[in-house]
């Protein structure tokens, strides 16, 4: 499908994302006013804001994700299961939780199991993405990282933080897509800032799109309408 023609579609799949450390209460509502305007799928945002993001998106069909385990994912188990259980029980609809990466790279790979699926108990039926950081990792452990999210049972594997010195890019969405079975979904974040850039990464097989720069990509597809 050509989502040039269908806006509201690529709406659908963006994550309109501030989880900046210096984030402000008018920038979260800023956020969520450009989430409202575009009817974006989500907003993400840090822990702490996801009752101001709740109240701002009230009457919207807006869904609000949080992140757990953020940045680092070097939290035990024990943290990110009620980190999640608090975002929860505070409504957030979905969790973005970053692997432990170092346990990936120590080849523990039950020990990161372990850690995904006490984030999906707590997430208790809410979508749960699983943030494997591709620029610190080998293609071989990208390849691993994807089977052991899917063996864990959780919905998405999101390509980066955005707090690394690389984000998405064509090639590791390219290589997830034909990693990862069907049932699993492909977010794309971490430098992308455009429409085009947006719709490379669909293209090679993101289905949700994690950026900052949501209502200038928007902004950019209606323009082409003029």
């Amino acid at each position: 499908m050509d989502l040039i023609k269908y806006p509201k579609k690529l709406a659908k799949m963006i994550d309109h994302t501030n989880v900046s450390r210096d984030a402000t209460r008018l920038d979260i509502k800023r956020l969520c006013d450009g989430a409202k305007k575009y009817s974006f799928g989500c907003v993400c945002v840090n822990p702490s804001y996801i009752n101001l993001a709740l109240d701002q998106l009230k009457g919207s069909d807006v869904k609000v994700c949080t992140v757990v385990g953020f940045p680092f994912g070097a939290n035990t188990p024990k943290i990110k299961f009620f980190e999640t259980k608090d975002a929860v029980e505070s409504g957030a609809d979905e969790v973005d939780m970053v692997m432990n990466i170092g346990l990936l790279k120590s080849e523990l790979d039950e020990n990161v199991k372990e850690d995904i699926n006490g984030v999906i108990m707590a997430a208790n039926g809410r979508t749960v993405k699983v943030i494997i950081e591709t620029g610190l990792l080998t293609e071989e452990e990208k390849i691993r990282a994807c089977k052991l999210v899917e063996e864990a049972g959780a919905d998405f594997v999101k390509t980066s933080t955005g707090f690394n010195t690389s984000g998405a890019s064509v090639k590791d969405i390219s290589l997830l897509k034909r990693t990862l079975g069907p049932d699993v979904g492909i977010k794309a974040s971490g430098g992308i800032k455009d429409l085009q850039t947006a719709l490379d990464m669909i293209d090679a097989g993101a289905t949700r799109i994690g950026t900052s720069s949501g209502v200038k990509i928007m902004e950019e597809l209606y323009n082409k309408f003029k």
